[in-house]
């Protein structure tokens, strides 16, 4: 698809505002001030209703919101939720009617990424991801998202996706935001999509330091190596499905009428998610293949320590058996000369007068004899 027809996301993180929709309007108030919202509503980040495009209501309850939508036949109602109460989530469900299943799930949070449809209602649930500089790791987030035929309701249980920044980018395009709930779908999952684009940057830049450290031989590369195989396991399991809803979202274009222009944002939507998941099975493999060859490195550097071991071990053994010969011939000698010099009267030899040179030559011819043999036998 030609990109030029999709209204690219690109740079409304930058703009101007708040961080993500969980810094709740109140915040900025004196904090010893009394607060006059009740507990139930604190959660209620942003609430809005829009006519053909337009923000037309700011409501700053639910309460308000459903009185609103239903004096307004043709708006449209966003509700922005940030761990709300499960006190919220009913209320709402039972305003718009939401299916009990999807609500608990919403409640629980720590869901996988599915897409269901209960009647007129669509529920979504979206892993965003978002990766962090200075620890080097990806942090992961959830949004749920319910589509009726007049109301998006969001809630987010982490601080990404920055739901504000996508509510402003889609409200400076009234021509996109008129085509109904679908457009805020629609921009909630590229705004996800888009994110996931840094996350692969640093993931890329993560593996490329670990081939480096793996071929310098840094003692905790498996430990870097492991908890990154991690990531990129966790960060799969955030985006595959993410491919699996979006065809399942196309497969209902026909049935369910999504506007022809929608269509076409939500097919390039799914072309970058497709990118997106296969360098991330990429990274996959190449990690496999660092840890196998990482392996082999080890084996090769502990044989190479095995190997100068029993060099060394042979060397001692070597001077072992040099010192071992030397102190055998010179023991011939001593053993002779000890006996000889005990000063026994009654001894052999004792008074014999060739006694002395025959002492002697005993002891060079012992020691030759032994010199003789260690040197055949390579011991000296």
């Amino acid at each position: 698809m030609n990109d030029r027809r999709r209204p690219s996301l690109r740079g409304r993180r930058h703009s101007a505002g708040p961080r993500p929709d969980a810094t709740a309007p109140e915040e900025s108030m004196d904090p010893r001030a009394p607060d006059p919202t009740p507990p139930v509503e604190r959660s209620l980040i942003d609430s809005a209703l829009y006519v053909d495009g337009q923000r037309v209501a700011s409501p700053t309850t639910l309460a308000d919101t459903y009185r609103d939508l239903h004096e307004r036949p043709g708006a449209m109602a966003w509700i922005g939720l940030y761990r709300p109460a499960a006190a919220q989530l009913l209320s709402a469900a039972e305003e718009f009617g939401l299916h009990e299943l999807a609500v608990e799930d919403a409640i629980v949070a720590h869901q996988r990424p599915k897409l269901e449809r209960y009647g007129e209602t669509l529920f979504a649930v979206l892993r965003a991801a978002r990766y962090l500089d200075e620890t080097e790791e990806v942090d992961f987030g959830e949004v749920h998202v319910f589509l009726g035929r007049n109301f998006v309701l969001t809630v987010r249980h982490a601080e990404s996706p920055d739901l504000a920044a996508v509510r402003r980018w889609v409200e400076d395009r009234p021509d996109l935001l008129k085509r109904g709930p679908e457009a805020v779908l629609y921009a909630i999952l590229d705004s996800i999509v888009d994110d996931y684009a840094p996350v692969v940057a640093g993931l890329q830049h993560d593996i490329d330091e670990i081939e480096n450290e793996v071929f310098l031989g840094e003692p905790n590369v498996s430990r870097r190596i492991y908890e990154l195989g991690r990531e990129v396991i966790e960060f799969q399991r955030a985006g595959r499905p993410l491919l699996d809803m979006l065809r399942d979202l196309s497969a209902g274009f026909d049935k369910y009428g999504v506007d022809e222009e929608l269509r076409r944002y939500l097919r390039d939507v799914e072309d970058h998610a497709t990118t997106v998941v296969e360098r991330v099975d990429g990274f996959r493999q190449m990690l496999q293949n660092i840890m196998a060859v990482n392996a082999a490195l080890v084996t090769q550097a502990q044989n190479e320590e095995m190997k100068q071991l029993t060099q060394v071990s042979l060397a001692q053994n070597e001077e072992v058996k040099k010192i071992s010969a030397w102190a055998a011939i010179l023991f011939a000698p001593t053993l002779i000369g000890g006996i000889y010099g005990m000063n026994f009267d009654e001894m052999p030899e004792l008074h014999w007068v060739a006694g002395y040179p025959f002492a002697i030559a005993l002891m060079i011819l012992v020691c030759v004899t032994l010199y003789v043999l260690f040197k055949r036998r390579g011991w000296l």
